[in-house]
């Protein structure tokens, strides 16, 4: 990898971790068009480089996240990240699996598509605005709404859980606020997990193309959680839906072409 196809790869983490429309997916297309996706360090660079991402949700929300007399706060993302730590454990083996099959990631990304195009109508009547009305027990099913992400691969953490939130009659921003909240720790997890594994393969030069991928990645992220819960607002799911529909049938048809599509 070169600095170049470090800064893409960063640029695509920055855009695509927070919008429904899954960043595995994308990352997948471009590794694998740039012609790097079977080496070992970019498969740990596009993990490692979430934590810019994390850093941007930090940064936006500051007050929320060193509130520390809110301890309540602490422990709605403490009960909701809970789920998907213990089910990605126990099912790491079949996750592994499912990340190498791009079949089954376009599939994941069709079908969530489809999902998609009809959220809008299913939830219509929010009654909560506000991350402070949220309960433990709803955080706990939201929770388990990231399990599925976890599982599935190509479904998207941040679609997984911006639909637990509505289900649980939380409006699209505060569904959308609270998914960036969520996303700290459940990424600080995975990328803590990714590095311990892959520590011997951290010298100075991929070290390097770390720090610039986390640094492009946070910029990118700031301008894109700015953006996206007025559009969600004002727009819905829908275009995501189509966007993600047409993404599987590409990536399936990079696959069918040829190109060694792999996420692991």
């Amino acid at each position: 990898m070169n600095y170049f196809e470090a800064f893409i790869l960063a640029v695509i983490e920055g855009l695509t971790e927070f919008l429904p429309v899954s960043s595995t997916g994308h990352m997948a297309i471009a590794s694998a068009l740039m012609g790097i996706g079977n080496d070992e360090f970019v498969k740990l660079f596009e993990v490692a480089i979430q934590l810019g991402a994390i850093l941007a949700v930090v940064v936006i929300y500051w007050k929320k996240f060193f509130n520390f007399s809110d301890w309540k706060f602490y422990l709605k993302l403490l009960i909701a990240v809970i789920p998907a730590l213990v089910f990605g454990f126990l099912l790491n083996d079949f996750i592994d699996s499912t990340l190498g099959n791009p079949v089954f990631i376009a599939s994941v990304l069709f079908a969530g598509g489809v999902l998609l195009l009809f959220i809008d109508r299913w939830f219509k009547k929010p009654e909560i605005t506000d991350e402070r009305a949220i309960s433990n027990g709803m955080a706990l099913k939201i929770g388990f709404f990231q399990v599925l992400a976890v599982v599935f691969p190509g479904l998207s953490r941040s679609a997984a859980t911006i639909i637990g939130g509505m289900s649980q009659k939380l409006s699209k921003a505060a569904a959308a606020e609270f998914s960036f909240f969520l996303a700290v720790p459940t990424m600080c997890a995975a990328t803590g997990y990714k590095l311990l594994k892959g520590y011997h393969l951290l010298n100075a030069e991929n070290v390097k193309l770390l720090l610039v991928g986390n640094v492009v990645a946070f910029i990118v992220a700031i301008i894109a959680i700015k953006s996206f819960i007025s559009f969600l607002t004002k727009h819905g799911f829908r275009v995501f839906g189509w966007y993600r529909i047409i993404l599987g049938i590409v990536i399936l048809a990079l696959f069918l072409s040829g190109y060694k599509i792999d996420v692991n």
